[in-house]
């Protein structure tokens, strides 16, 4: 496993392949995943949401329902392309590059949303990326959603990522699930 961040340049080279490498648009279990993250964090809904690693918008245009304003960001230029072709017509989201953690949009948020992303970062990345989510979004909700098998290219798995914010005493469970590829953890931000 790589133990340096995955940059930008690897990502536009799984976008340059396919505009839609991990079959976000037609996979079903992409779609029931996206449901149950939905399903996760309740009925609440919410003033200033950040998706950080938004990828081609699929998940943003679920999230732009439970948000009053949406922030998505990746480091993709290419995914954001698609991103903005696909939500073209939503109107309280916004769409920014950003390499995230080493550049982090300025909050509060009452939401933000960790899917598919952590397990890029590097150890010093993480580390980073708790501090900054923390900072930004004091009293706020943290989802984290993550495929769970190994992936050679990653620097660690997706348990890895979630058990790293359950150990930073800035970050407490309150709803979790777990299925056989991924897992979901929804997480109070002190």
């Amino acid at each position: 496993m790589p133990q340096h961040s995955l940059d930008a340049t690897y990502f536009d080279t799984i976008y340059a392949e396919s505009d839609d490498p991990w079959h976000f648009t037609t996979s079903a279990y992409e779609a029931q995943k996206y449901a149950a993250t939905i399903e996760m964090l309740g009925p609440a809904a919410y003033a200033r949401g950040l998706e950080i690693g938004c990828s081609i918008g699929v998940l943003s245009r679920l999230l732009a329902g439970r948000c009053h304003e949406l922030l998505s960001v990746d480091i993709s230029s290419r995914a954001l392309e698609s991103a903005r072709k696909r939500c073209a017509d939503i109107t309280n989201v916004r769409f920014e590059l950003a390499d995230i953690p080493k550049t982090f949009p300025a909050g509060p948020f009452d939401l933000i949303v960790l899917s598919e992303v952590g397990y890029y970062w590097s150890d010093e990345d993480l580390a980073l990326a708790r501090r900054c989510i923390a900072a930004s979004a004091s009293c706020g909700t943290l989802a984290l959603v993550h495929y769970l098998p190994k992936v050679d290219d990653y620097v660690r798995d997706g348990d890895a990522v979630h058990e790293s914010f359950l150990r930073d005493a800035r970050f407490e469970r309150r709803r979790s699930m777990r299925e056989k590829r991924y897992r979901i953890d929804i997480l109070a931000i002190r």
